[in-house]
């Protein structure tokens, strides 16, 4: 059984998706061993208790981020935790703590990166015309939104749309993506050369 750690700042709905898709067996041989929030306030973490999952919150305002990295390398370890998956978690994490977990932390970011990094990426997407968007599953590595990539899902742009709209429809991809790329890693049939991940089985 595969113990996943769930790091959230704000509603967590990525969170929400990978919950239910434990549940529903969408996720083999899975648990959510420990949902840390770093913001007392977060939506994502109120739904962990009521859902009657361990969620802690490790505030970072005014802790210096080595300080902070420490607390929640240490919760995640004392829950024996061998995947990390970031749901709208809104800190970078720092050099030692990706070490602390090779291959073991991923993110979901609201674009095909490498375009549009960062916050927003969605209206920068909008806002620069493209025809494509979507969503990128990656690796996190000591850079931002960089690590290699493990899967991508693709939306169409629509006349029609807005920022708005384009967010809600890659967020529906997303919460599809993140299950399958959680599925990827934890059946171990890839290798990753250089930036390229390649699956092993047939």
């Amino acid at each position: 059984m595969h113990s996943l750690g769930i790091l959230l700042s704000g509603r967590g709905s990525n969170f929400v998706a990978i919950a239910d898709s434990i549940d529903a067996g969408r996720i083999r041989d899975a648990r959510i061993a420990v949902v840390i929030s770093n913001k007392a306030d977060a939506p994502g973490i109120t739904i962990a208790r009521q859902r009657g999952l361990n969620a802690v919150v490790i505030p970072s305002k005014g802790q210096a981020r080595e300080e902070h990295d420490c607390e929640v390398v240490g919760a995640l370890k004392n829950n024996a935790v061998d995947l990390v998956c970031l749901a709208g978690y809104m800190r970078l994490l720092s050099p030692w703590f990706v070490r602390q977990f090779p291959r073991r932390i991923l993110n979901i970011h609201p674009s095909l990166l490498p375009a549009f990094p960062g916050l927003e990426a969605q209206e920068q997407a909008f806002a620069y015309g493209v025809k494509i968007s979507g969503c990128t599953v990656h690796f996190v590595d000591e850079e931002l939104d960089h690590g290699p990539i493990i899967l991508q899902k693709m939306v169409q742009v629509l006349d029609s749309d807005d920022e708005h709209t384009l967010a809600a429809r890659i967020l529906e991809q997303e919460h599809i993506a993140y299950t399958e790329a959680i599925n990827i890693v934890l059946d171990g049939g890839f290798q990753v050369d250089g930036r390229r991940l390649k699956k092993t089985w047939k």
